[in-house]
Formats: C-alpha cells, structure tokens, sequence
C-alpha cells in the first residue's frame, strides 16, 4: 500500500513539474533584421507549438524542392494513417495522391494535418523519422529548446517550442527562402475545384502583414506567428497561449503597433484596414490552384513572386537575388562589402557550405545574399563562397565575427562598384 502511495505521489509530481514547465502565456517580437529583442514575455518557457509546427515542415519541403528531390508536380501519395488525421485536413482518401503544390498550400491556408503527414512519409519514409530531422534542422537554426515529434502540430506532449524559437523559424523561413515565403500571403486556394479559405484573420486586415501562421489545440491554446514590413523594417511577432482567436489577435495587433510606433486602438489595432473585396490571382504555371488575395498586395507581390516560386531552384544562386525584405533601393548589391567562407571544387559543394553558413549565421546575414563566383578553368577550377551585399564594413565584420565562433573561415572583402 505504501508503496502505492509512492508511485502515485511521484506520478502528481512528475505531472505537476511538467505542467509547471508550461508558460500558457508568451509572446516576443523581433526586429528581424538585427535580431534585436523588442519585447519579450516568458519566451523561452516551453508551450506547445499546435500547427505553428507546419513552418518547419515547409521548410524542410522547401529545403528539399531546392534541392532537386521534388518539384512542384511531385506525387504525395496519401497513405491510411496520413488520411485518417482529424481535421483540419483536405479529405483525400487512402491510396490517393496529392502534388507537392497543394499540400503547400494545403498546409499554409488550411493547415491541412493529412498534408502535412503525407509530405513528411514522402520526405521522411516515415512521419516519425521525420519528425526527427525536423528537430534536427530546430538545432542548426537556433531552436533549442523545441523539439517535434509529429508534421502537423497535433497533440503529443513532447513536442514544445518557446516564443523565441519561433521567431528564429520565422526568420529562417524569410531569410532562407524569400520567394517561397511571399506564400504565406495567400487568403485562399482553389483544391480540385473547392475553394478553401484560410484562418489569419489578422493578416487579411492588417497592414504590412504578409504571413506567418496561426495555431491552436486545447492544451496549446490559440497560437499566431507574424510577419510585418513597414518600410525598411522587418518585424516578427509570436503570440503563444491566447485564450481565444480575437484576443490574441488583438494582443499582436498591439504589440506590433507599439514597437511600429502606429498609435493604437482599443480592440483592433490603428494599421488595420476594412475588409476588402478579394481578387483571384492565378499562380503562374501551377495548375489547378488560385490565390486569392487583396487587390493591392496581389498585384504589387503575388504574380511575379509566385511565377519565381513555380520554377524548382538551387538557392544560394550563380546569380545573387537581394532578400527584397531587407535590401536597400539604392546602390546595387555588389557595390556593397562581401564576405567569403570557402572555396570548393564543385558549385554545389560551394552552395551547400552557403545554405549551412546561412543557419549558422542568423540575423547577421539577413541583409547579404549568398553567392558563388568560379575562379580558374579545368581542374584547378575552385568556386569561391560569398555573401555580398553588407550594408557597410561593419556589418560585413559582424557577421564575419558570428561565423568564425562556429568554426567558418571568414575573409572581408570590399564589394565591387
């Protein structure tokens, strides 16, 4: 009987630490371009992720889309246990397959659970070793107190983050991926036929918002993660543990009005705008999926953007493109300073020393592009790895300094005018 007792006071205990171990309540905004904290709000205290966890699962598919071991038109084949995940999900049946398209899509606007599976089985072989490389790819970014243990955020007590962990994967996915981001945009899409709308009440509103995510189960409580331009600022907002949609809409309307310096009003938010009427906006070269967005960000951003997006890339690229986010309108990006990091034999060698460095580096490296430049011919041919594009000697320095603490070599270069 003793015994008993024992057992079942150490269980309450174990219960009741972990418990303790949950903030319920956190939220941290970041000024995406330094890095630099604004405001934070227990964000390192664990709490569950719900579907903020599909960031990482697009970004592990996008990582992989860059690669070459999938393209757009890839079949996802849709296996029983992927199908029979509870909604929110798109409804396909066993034996089924969707592209790699719609299951992006699928999870950004509908934050669809049996896309999400089907595409980590396609990545992964397994959801469950997929998971793993999703905690994997958490540590390189910086996450180090997240950990995943399933693709679509649904419950399971081990999986946690923190507030600042996904500001890092906010980041990440802007920095790492600037074409595939503008994504996140997206209101709704039309799925075979069926136009599905999506649930960031407070991007569609809000100005200067371009994505990222919302979230919610009932032990995680209502999530949001967002991205705001607002001039040359970049701003990431987390919100975890609202207790309802509105109210922890309303806290990050707050938080970003005041470290945008917008004056605030009670319940809403100063920068948001009246609904509007939404246009259709057809991806380019992607059949069978629509955006539909608000008139004035779709045709500023979303065509061209999405037309890039519809080609499978190699990022860092031959040929630099400028994180639009962050970079100047004024002198070109090769007048600016440069960094090199390596040389390699191959380009791709050379490429995949830049897409590591660019996790390693983190906000630093937020204002360069990655890029390779060949020197020599034959085989003494070698393929310099660059960042160029610093704003100026310091940055440059900056950011050389970050990535010699993890074991880069790291040369300053002037840039070419």
């Amino acid at each position: 009987m003793k015994n008993l007792q024992f057992a079942l006071a150490a269980i309450v205990a174990f219960v009741a630490a972990t418990a303790s171990a949950f903030a319920g309540s956190a939220s941290l905004v970041m000024d995406a371009r330094s890095g630099r904290i604004l405001s934070a709000e227990n964000a390192d205290e664990l709490n569950f992720p719900a579907s903020l966890t599909k960031m990482m699962t697009l970004y592990l598919t996008f990582e992989a889309l860059h690669r070459g071991e999938i393209n757009w038109q890839t079949r996802v084949p849709m296996s029983k246990e992927a199908a029979r995940k509870p909604p929110t999900k798109l409804g396909l049946k066993p034996g089924d397959a969707i592209t790699v398209e719609e299951a992006v899509y699928g999870m950004i606007v509908h934050s669809a659970n049996d896309a999400a599976a089907a595409m980590a089985e396609k990545l992964g072989g397994s959801e469950a070793a997929f998971a793993q490389m999703m905690t994997a790819k958490a540590r390189r970014l910086g996450m180090m107190r997240t950990v995943f243990v399933n693709a679509s955020g649904l419950p399971a007590g081990q999986q946690v983050t923190t507030a600042r962990d996904m500001a890092r994967l906010g980041v990440a996915l802007i920095r790492d991926f600037p074409r595939e981001y503008r994504l996140f945009s997206a209101q709704s899409f039309n799925f075979r036929g069926r136009a599905i709308r999506g649930h960031n009440k407070l991007m569609y509103r809000y100005d200067g918002m371009d994505g990222i995510k919302t979230g919610y189960t009932n032990a995680s409580g209502f999530n949001l993660v967002s991205a705001v331009r607002d001039g040359n600022r970049r701003i990431i907002g987390v919100v975890l543990g609202g207790r309802t949609a509105k109210s922890r809409d309303n806290k990050m309307a707050a938080l970003l009005d005041q470290h945008l310096g917008r004056p605030a009003q009670p319940g809403s938010g100063s920068a948001m705008a009246a609904a509007k009427p939404l246009d259709t906006v057809e991806v380019a070269t992607l059949p069978g999926v629509s955006l539909y967005a608000e008139p004035n960000r779709a045709r500023k951003n979303a065509s061209a953007a999405l037309m890039a997006a519809s080609t499978p890339a190699v990022v860092p690229s031959d040929r630099p493109t400028a994180i639009e986010e962050v970079a100047s309108t004024e002198p070109k990006a090769d007048a600016y300073w440069q960094i090199q990091i390596s040389t390699s034999p191959t380009a791709e060698a050379a490429r995949r020393i830049l897409v590591e460095a660019q996790s390693a580096g983190g906000a630093a490296l937020l204002g360069a592009s990655p890029h390779t430049e060949v020197d020599g011919s034959g085989s003494a041919k070698r393929y310099r790895a660059r960042f160029i594009g610093f704003a100026s000697r310091e940055a440059a320095t900056s950011a050389c300094t970050i990535l010699k603490k993890r074991s880069y070599d790291c040369r300053l270069l002037p840039g070419r005018s």
